[in-house]
């Protein structure tokens, strides 16, 4: 079945590639696309165009579609375009004329568009609840080894003494700032397109903001020609958002494959969280974190993807927009697995204490010779050149008395005012509610 169908056949092989992946990609619309009807249904019995009785039976017929997906036994078939296309069937299937009639006042443009927008938005508040829990967790682990040393480094170099509680804290708080991303994209999504029609709206008076309400949108999207402009736009800021997070894990990952090398020994994965070489059996390879860095990567090209297959385009819908859920639905739900994974394994990560008192991390300690220097009345000038002259010469002897200090304390880490952030962005945001 065609929603277009005027009784002329398509050739077959123009067929199959216009179709493309529409019949895979489209089990995440589904739920969203019937949800839709429901209301486009129920809309239209309140303006007249269907009678209360039809609409009682396309409201049964939707609900036998939402449980069948519900239980993942609604499939679109050979014979069908997408899903969209199988649910109008189905309803003429179960309704007669009712099912015939659901299609009034409203473009398959509207129908893929706010079916799009329900599925964005319904992830993005599902994703957002998930980083804020590893957020929460980065957070546990930065008080649980905030005086726990870790050197910091800067062009691969030791640099100065950090801390584990610092560098947990610091994922922490650049995951939240990635967030306000996801807020953005949610504001994009949270608005109603359904009755723009192909671009034009409809000279039925229908009942937008009575969609609106119903689809739990916070407003409608009123120009009919600016709704078909955001096809595209929303993809484009949903990966957006899933591209800073990505960067952010990336970094994480790639930090955590060099403190677990026997180099640096920083910190060690249990062993059932290590894969091994096929030839040397002493391997205990961290491919978790590899793996979610290869992924990440290749999450962040996403934006960049959409931008080349839809740039330039006219107003108005072009099938260009089609190939949208081919490049981004696939990277979101890989993007919920990476976060699902690293849930499960930042917990796991055994912090190792045995690696600082290596003769090379002594110059890490130079900027606490120069503070003590300081204290002592030598000016910071004189004394940053006397302390890097006894580095060159070998006379320098580390203030190594910092080592047993409570560094979270001199770092002034106040994990208390990240998790104000926390609580302050569950408050001030949709996506988070």
């Amino acid at each position: 079945m065609k929603l277009w169908d005027k009784g002329f056949t398509i050739n077959d092989k123009i067929e199959k590639f216009t179709i493309g992946k529409d019949r895979e990609l489209d089990v995440y619309l589904a739920k969203h696309d019937a949800l839709a009807s429901k209301a486009q249904a129920n809309m239209l019995a309140k303006t007249g165009l269907i009678t209360n009785e039809e609409n009682d039976a396309l409201q049964q017929a939707l609900d036998e579609i939402l449980l069948l997906i519900a239980d993942n036994n609604f499939n679109v078939d050979e014979g069908f375009e997408d899903v969209h296309s199988k649910i109008e069937a189905y309803l003429i299937e179960k309704t007669g004329d009712a099912g015939k009639k659901i299609h009034v006042a409203r473009s398959r443009n509207d129908q893929v568009l706010v079916a799009i927008q329900l599925f964005e938005k319904e992830y993005l508040k599902q994703v957002t609840q998930k980083i804020i829990n590893l957020i929460e967790i980065f957070l546990q682990k930065a008080e649980e080894f905030k005086n726990h040393l870790l050197p910091g480094y800067t062009h691969f170099q030791a640099a100065m003494p950090s801390s584990f509680g610092m560098w947990f804290s610091a994922y922490a708080e650049s995951l939240l700032n990635d967030l306000y991303f996801f807020e953005a994209a949610y504001k994009i999504s949270d608005q109603n397109p359904l009755g723009s029609g192909a671009g034009f709206g409809t000279s039925f008076p229908i009942d937008r903001l009575q969609t609106t309400q119903e689809l739990g949108f916070s407003e409608v999207l009123v120009s009919s020609v600016g709704a078909q402009i955001l096809r595209g736009k929303t993809e484009k800021s949903v990966a957006t958002a899933l591209a800073m997070i990505a960067g952010t894990l990336s970094k994480m990952s790639y930090d955590l494959v060099l403190y677990n090398s026997q180099d640096l020994g920083f910190v060690k994965l249990p062993n059932e969280m290590t894969t091994g070489s096929s030839i040397m059996p002493h391997k205990k390879n961290p491919d978790v974190f590899e793996l979610t860095r290869a992924h990440c990567n290749r999450i962040q090209a996403v934006p960049t993807d959409i931008i080349i297959t839809i740039n330039n385009l006219p107003s108005g819908y072009h099938r260009d927009y089609q190939i949208l859920k081919e490049i981004l639905f696939e990277p979101m739900m890989q993007f919920d697995n990476i976060i699902d994974i690293l849930t499960f394994a930042i917990p796991q990560l055994q912090i190792k204490n045995d690696y600082m008192n290596q003769d090379k991390y002594d110059p890490i300690y130079t900027v606490e010779n120069i503070n003590e220097a300081i204290k002592n009345g030598t000016p910071f000038r004189d004394a940053y050149r006397e302390v890097g002259l006894s580095v060159e010469n070998g006379t320098y002897i580390p203030h190594k008395e910092f080592q047993t200090s409570h560094i979270g304390s001199v770092h002034n880490l106040r994990l208390d005012l990240i998790f104000n952030k926390i609580e302050k962005f569950k408050l001030e945001n949709s996506v988070a509610k």
